[in-house]
């Protein structure tokens, strides 16, 4: 089961690294969009529990994923190390680069590294 935790007044629901895998959009939105939409702000999901279609651009899996937590205002963190779906890639790093330059989806190697980007000082925090 997933823990919801609170960063800098974020909460954030902190997936299980032994959690379901997520291989469809609808298991997107069972096991980490309807667990967080009424207790969190941020999904951060073990890199390990996406499918690999997420990392492969072409497939169109991760768009449709990005959609959904766009659709329902949360924000995605994809926590781990990605660099195997980086360097099977040329799409993928760039798409890495667009959204840690925003504010709602993160690829980021651990959770330190995202309790950092939600302190008020980081660059995680929405205006308004």
């Amino acid at each position: 089961m997933p823990d919801v935790v609170e960063h800098h007044g974020v909460p954030v629901l902190v997936c299980d690294a032994d959690g379901a895998s997520i291989s469809t959009v609808q298991d997107a939105l069972d096991h980490l969009i309807g667990a967080a939409f009424h207790a969190a702000e941020v999904v951060a999901v073990p890199a390990p529990r996406l499918d690999d279609r997420f990392f492969d651009l072409s497939t169109g899996f991760a768009g449709e994923i990005l959609q959904k937590f766009a659709n329902y205002r949360l924000r995605l963190v994809v926590v781990g190390d990605i660099g195997r779906h980086l360097a099977a890639s040329s799409a993928l790093p760039d798409l890495v680069r667009e959204a840690n330059r925003g504010q709602d989806i993160w690829f980021l190697p651990d959770l330190d590294a995202l309790r950092e980007r939600l302190a008020p000082d980081g660059t995680g925090r929405k205006a308004g």
